[in-house]
Formats: structure tokens, C-alpha cells, sequence
């Protein structure tokens, strides 16, 4: 215990040497004129449920030990604290022993936070906390998502202004709000779970339009926070790139979406390290295609990603989709079928019904009831809306005049930060003890910038 809390020590002197430093150092590097920033943290802070002191005894937890979980989740605070984001969006927070959420919301209420706890279902024991500091919000609404699937995942959106509103000139400042969510998704344990993530980012999206679209809401920011359990690799990094959001923390590092191997997050129970933990933005002129088409096109992805995987072409994966049939088309039994064969239906954790024809409907573009081997290649195997989408901002008329668009308020992001540093490079320190995550904060600064058309 006291080796550990050594280690607990020289790792907050770190952190306030080196992470609120750099942090602290871009919040003062602002001009005069320029709106203040605000900061926003995400971080896995390892439920004590989950925490194993002994690897060859995997039944020994820390929740059993409440000396140790009671000082890492302290040091947690602590280095939070002193921090001081506007921002704090936690995962794996133990919601199921009331010391530790007491302790969180005094240590969070004293300091000026407006908080929101979320337990999973199935009372699993761990859930989400979201604060923002009252110095720099006004939270204008609060809601909850149950995914209610396998993973008994959830996710919470708030709905927040800036407290300093945006000052357009002498008599005209323009309020500025923000959508905020927090969430965890599902780990990979196998394959057939990648659709369930990707389900898990869908419904977070629709939840967030349903919202905008009941709240008649212009465009505004959007920054969706949390342990998202995949690497820039995979299907939902590509999804929300697809849709205009960017990861904060890769356009601060001026990384290019091939650059998977810069930086890492997690350490996971399988000792591999990789990079999960984002801070994803979506500014109000990057607003892009509709989120159906977008999901399509997800979908499909990991359709073409399977059948390359079992090596086959595009012309097999054509073949594969006719089954027997002895048309040059496919028809929407066999693409059933297909769906089938890759897991992607048939089982609890599979697309619906009602989803796999809405995916038929995407790809038989002309509405005559089978697919031929050009809407299989435009609309499946190759589809050319995620290559050649161009941001809304600066959009040319067909008579070449461009569109006068109105002007809201966005971020330019300054600077982020993960902790401990060595992360930042790819490894993984072993004296690391806080959590099997890392945590990552980004400095935000407010810009004027045109705003795309509202969603409709």
C-alpha cells in the first residue's frame, strides 16, 4: 500500500508539472479579443468492480479492498480538481457504492460542478458522470439514453450554454450553446458485437437529432466524449469521420486518420494498448449528410470489410450476394441471406427487420426490387459519398454564385492532452496506477465561423 501510494504521488506531481501545464498554458495564450476558452476531460477511471489485484486470481477485486479504491479514486479527484476543466465526462464511475458517489459529489459540488450520474442496466454496478462547472455553463436540459442491448450500455446528453456569452460587437452578443454527450461503448469481445458498437454510435446520433429536431435547434457544437472501445481502425471511427466530426485530439497533433499508431489510451485486459479514448467535435459548418445515409454506408462498410476478410473479390462478393439466382442482379432474399451468413441478422444483437430493408432500399437505388452489379458497386462495394463529401461551408450555386449563409459560433481546437505522457508516444508506463486508461483533455476556443443548413 505505501509503494503504491509513492507511485500515486510522483504521478500527481507529473501531472500538474506536465498535463495542467500545457493545458493551463494554452487557456493564457489567447489574445485580448478572442472569447475565453474551455477545457473538456474524458476519462475511464476504472471501477473498483473491475480493477484485478491479483492476475492469477481473477475473483480478487479492489472493490474489496476499500483503502486502496477509496485512495486511487481520491488521487482521481485530485489530479481533476486541479485541472479544473469545464468539462468532465467520466466512465466506469461506481455508481453502486454510495461512499464513493458521495465522495465525488461533494468533492464535485464544492469546486462549483453541476453533476449527472447514469448507472447501466441490469444494475451492472458502473455507469457515467458528467460535470460542468457552474463558472462557465448554464445547463439548460438533461437526458438519458438506455441502449437497453447485451452490453447494457447508456449514454447521457446535456444541453448547455456558455455562461460569457459571444460578444459580436458593443450592443450584440450572440449566446453560444453546446451538446454534450458522454457514453461507454461495448468492448469487442468477438466479431459479431462490431454491429452492436456501431448500433450503440447510431442511436446516440438519432437521440441527439430527435433532440435538435424537437427543440426546432440551429446548428451548434456537438462534442461526444467517452471510452469508445475502438481504434481509428475500425468501423465507428469511420462513421462518425463520415458524418464531419473530428477527433480532437488527432487535429491538435495534426494527425492524418492513417496515423493509428502515434499515440494510445488504454492498457486492456488483454495487455494490448491501444488508443479508445476520444473527444470527438462537430462544429456547426461541418454538418453533412443525413445520418441515414451515413449509417448506410457504415453498415456496408463492415459488409465489404467481412467478405475481403474471407478474401473474397469484388466480383465473389457479387456472386456471394445472387447465391443461386441466374440473373445478373441481386434480389432481397438472397441479400438477406448474405446478412445472414455474416452475422449481421438472425441473432438478439443483430440488425432488425425493419434495418436490413432500409439498408435494401439504399442500395437499389432505382426502386425495381433488385440490385445490379452497378448499385452493387456505387452502393455497397464502393460507395462514393464518404470519398467525395465536402464540407457545407462555401457551397457554389449551379449559376456559380456562392450561398450567403448565416454565421454562429463554433471551436477551433487549441490543444490536447493525454495523461501520462508516455501514452502520447505509443507506450505504456508501468507505474502508471490511477486507472488502465488514460486521460485526455482538450482546450477549445470559440470562433465565429458560417453555419450549415439546419437538419430537416
Amino acid at each position: 500500500m505505501r509503494k503504491d501510494s509513492r507511485r500515486v504521488s510522483k504521478m500527481k506531481g507529473r501531472i500538474s508539472r506536465i498535463g495542467s501545464y500545457a493545458i493551463a498554458s494554452s487557456i493564457r495564450d489567447h489574445l485580448p479579443h478572442q472569447q475565453p476558452c474551455i477545457t473538456c476531460t474524458t476519462f475511464n477511471i476504472l471501477a473498483p468492480i473491475y480493477k484485478r489485484l491479483n492476475h492469477e486470481d481473477p475473483s480478487c477485486r479492489e472493490s474489496d479492498y476499500r483503502a486502496y479504491w477509496l485512495a486511487r479514486n481520491r488521487s482521481i479527484l485530485d489530479s481533476l480538481l486541479n485541472e479544473r476543466s469545464s468539462i468532465i465526462c467520466l466512465q466506469e464511475f461506481w455508481v453502486g457504492n454510495e461512499e464513493l458517489v458521495n465522495l465525488y459529489e461533494k468533492r464535485f459540488g464544492d469546486a462549483g460542478y453541476v453533476h449527472f450520474k447514469l448507472g447501466r442496466t441490469n444494475n451492472r454496478g458502473d455507469g457515467l458522470l458528467t460535470a460542468v462547472h457552474k463558472d462557465n455553463f448554464k445547463v439548460l436540459n438533461y437526458r438519458e439514453l438506455l441502449f437497453n442491448d447485451c452490453g447494457d450500455r447508456v449514454a447521457q446528453l446535456l444541453h448547455v450554454e456558455l455562461a460569457a456569452p459571444f460578444a459580436q460587437g458593443r450592443t450584440n452578443d450572440i449566446r453560444q450553446e453546446i451538446l454534450i454527450v458522454n457514453t461507454h461503448l461495448l468492448f469487442p469481445h468477438d466479431s459479431s458485437l462490431c454491429i452492436v458498437r456501431l448500433h450503440q454510435v447510431y442511436k446516440i446520433l438519432q437521440c441527439v437529432e430527435s433532440y435538435q429536431k424537437e427543440n426546432k435547434l440551429n446548428p451548434m457544437p456537438i462534442i461526444l466524449c467517452g471510452d469508445w472501445n475502438g481504434s481509428k481502425r475500425g468501423h465507428v471511427y469511420k462513421f462518425l469521420r463520415s458524418l464531419g466530426f473530428e477527433s480532437s485530439y488527432d487535429t491538435a497533433h495534426q494527425y492524418t486518420d492513417a496515423d493509428a499508431h502515434k499515440w494510445v489510451s488504454h492498457r486492456n485486459h488483454r495487455g494490448n494498448i491501444c488508443g479508445v479514448d476520444f473527444i470527438w467535435l462537430l462544429n456547426p459548418n461541418r454538418y453533412r449528410k443525413l445520418l441515414q445515409a451515413s449509417w448506410s454506408e457504415a453498415v456496408f462498410g463492415m459488409f465489404k470489410y467481412l467478405l475481403r476478410r474471407a478474401s473474397l473479390t469484388e466480383n465473389d462478393a457479387f456472386a456471394f450476394l445472387k447465391a443461386d439466382h441466374h440473373g445478373d442482379y441481386i434480389t432481397y432474399s438472397g441479400f438477406c441471406e448474405a446478412l445472414r451468413h455474416l452475422n449481421l441478422v438472425g441473432h438478439c444483437n443483430g440488425l432488425s427487420v425493419e434495418e436490413s430493408k432500409e439498408l435494401w432500399d439504399q442500395a437499389d437505388r432505382d426502386g425495381n426490387g433488385v440490385v445490379d452489379l452497378a448499385e452493387f458497386q456505387q452502393r455497397i462495394w464502393n460507395p462514393a459519398g464518404s470519398e467525395q463529401r465536402d464540407e457545407i461551408s462555401n457551397e457554389v450555386r449551379d449559376d456559380g454564385s456562392k450561398e450567403i449563409q448565416e454565421q454562429t459560433i463554433g471551436f477551433s481546437i487549441k490543444n490536447a492532452v493525454l495523461f501520462p505522457p508516455e501514452v502520447e508516444k505509443g507506450r505504456w508506463p508501468e507505474d502508471y496506477s490511477l486507472s488502465d486508461h488514460a486521460r485526455l483533455t482538450v482546450v477549445f476556443s470559440p470562433i465565429r465561423m458560417p453555419c450549415s443548413q439546419s437538419l430537416s
